[in-house]
């Protein structure tokens, strides 16, 4: 048996490795997407396909990996020197661009005994618009869909499978860098987890994750301890799908009492026909990142905090959604609201602990055309005002929530793409009112060079960010096209041809604000009375 200390010890081993292989991974991509904004994630799991570590990346991608581990468990038999590649949302995937590879690590056994993945969001992986994130009504639409495969074979690449892959895709030397760049953190990760088996063996390393899966359940069960039991109710709305919807509800019924927490969403509204469906791996990723920021205590991420949550939906609604249902927007956009849900329900009861409503939205923006006779893609999303809470105020221009990607910096999309940034700047008085303001939102003002379809994904145009505890709302977003010298306001989810010369303006949302703005504390300058 191996002491608390050791079980420590073995906990810094595990997400050193994670870390290892997203450095890899971050190091030797060839997308900006991935290599300066970091849109990936990677983590360790045990034999059963259950979390057992994992990097500082992103809630949506964690959350929802371990379907993904375990489909390839059940659809496949893994054996050493094989890699398997899925993407498909109703498989544990999260949208298409998001490609997740797994690989088994045998010691001295005929089964796995653990297993190392990464996902990394790809830049293009077809459909019908450049970046693969479009005004869809279908799966179809929005790119190639790949079950559970064997992308390596006993060491070997499958040459034909990659030749299907790429010859799907507008950049196909891109994703080739991409996926080799997901392959080799994958390897980095395999040996660094079988340098520390070597070391310490099996029994030893299989004990102390069983111990930390154990210790993060129990300190998931004290702090829903901590919170009054009772049954909590909350609903908030996405602006639209796209395709000309009213507002789409998301309610939660939260009932609390003796260490768990049971999560109902199935008064959620019909899945819709644009993309902002989510499957039950987004919602199942969003409610972990909530009840896992909820824990005051630096705790691992890792399978036992999900043991005392229960998840219920209804298959068929936007946070539940079946197949053949478009999702490109679902693990963007519905992420981030079924987050403001949770929180909103829980406001009130945890006072200290609860801010208000952060930009909620990635503001993703994509377009595509050729430069030089040579296709070109690109993806990227925008941070904006984080909601104020006690005794702060919000964070201005940051990601937030489900998303934890950096921005690209403007010398890294200028020398990439035929875009010039006119302006990069925060926006000032769009953070919400209150004795602590929210975080201000952005203005990104981009000039396109040359002719590209532009596609913008986004949400909190219509309905603002909320307040908390008297606070103000946070100013919602805007869109503006600037074509022939006219601007024109559009619509929080578009996409549409663009000439050169022609611009966009993106305005993300602010914070809601915190408390009584009659209250507010005065800026000393960090100064205090003496």
């Amino acid at each position: 048996m191996i002491s608390a200390i050791e079980t420590e010890i073995f906990k810094n081993l595990f997400v050193s490795i994670c870390e290892e292989m997203g450095i890899s991974l971050m190091r030797t991509a060839f997308s900006p997407n991935i290599k300066e904004r970091r849109d990936y994630s990677t983590a360790i799991f045990d034999h059963r396909g259950e979390t057992l570590a994992q990097g500082d990346h992103m809630p949506v991608h964690l959350g929802a990996m371990p379907i993904s581990v375990r489909t390839v468990i059940e659809c496949m038999s893994l054996r050493d020197g094989d890699v398997a590649l899925l993407n498909d949302p109703y498989r544990g995937g999260t949208h298409l661009p998001d490609l997740t590879m797994v690989t088994p690590v045998f010691h001295h056994s005929a089964e796995p005994v653990f297993y190392v993945a990464n996902r990394a969001h790809h830049s293009d992986i077809g459909g019908i618009s450049a970046g693969s994130m479009p005004l869809a009504d279908e799966i179809f639409q929005e790119g190639l869909i790949i079950p559970p495969v064997k992308l390596v074979s006993k060491g070997r690449m499958q040459r034909d499978l990659l030749a299907l892959i790429l010859a799907n895709v507008r950049t196909p030397e891109e994703r080739l860098g991409d996926l080799r760049s997901q392959l080799a953190a994958n390897a980095i990760g395999r040996r660094s987890l079988l340098r520390l088996l070597d070391r310490y063996g099996l029994p030893v390393v299989a004990e102390a994750g069983r111990n930390l899966q154990d210790y993060t359940e129990r300190m998931m069960r004290n702090c829903l301890r901590g919170i009054p039991p009772g049954t909590y109710q909350a609903e908030d709305f996405l602006d639209d799908d796209g395709q000309g919807s009213a507002p789409i509800p998301i309610k939660v019924e939260m009932v609390i009492g003796d260490g768990e927490a049971g999560l109902d969403f199935s008064g959620s509204g019909p899945q819709t026909r644009g993309n902002v469906n989510a499957n039950l791996a987004i919602t199942f990723a969003a409610a972990v990142y909530v009840f896992r920021c909820l824990i005051r205590e630096d705790v691992p991420y890792n399978s036992g905090l999900y043991r005392p949550l229960r998840i219920t939906t209804r298959p068929g609604t936007v946070v539940d959604a079946v197949f053949p249902a478009a999702v490109a927007g679902g693990n963007v956009e519905t992420s981030q609201r079924i987050v403001d849900v949770l929180l909103k329900a829980l406001g009130d009861v945890l006072p200290d602990r609860v801010p208000a409503a952060s930009q909620g939205t990635m503001n993703n923006v994509s377009c595509g055309g050729e430069r030089g006779g040579q296709p070109f893609a690109y993806y990227e999303t925008l941070g904006g005002g984080l909601g104020a809470a006690l005794g702060r105020p919000g964070m201005s221009g940051a990601h937030s929530h489900m998303t934890n990607s950096l921005n690209t910096p403007v010398e890294a999309l200028e020398n990439y793409l035929p875009i010039r940034l006119r302006r990069y700047e925060l926006r000032p008085g769009s953070g919400g009112a209150g004795r602590w303001r929210g975080g201000e939102g952005l203005v990104r003002e981009y000039e396109f060079l040359t002719d590209v379809r532009l596609t913008v994904l986004s949400d909190r145009r219509r309905r603002a960010p909320y307040g908390m505890a008297g606070g103000g709302e946070g100013r919602p977003g805007r869109n503006t096209v600037i074509s022939g010298g006219q601007p024109r306001e559009m619509p929080g989810k578009f996409s549409r041809p663009l000439r050169a010369g022609d611009r966009l303006v993106i305005e993300t949302p602010g914070g809601g604000g915190y408390g009584d703005a009659a209250e507010v504390v005065p800026d000393t300058g960090g100064r205090t009375d003496e």
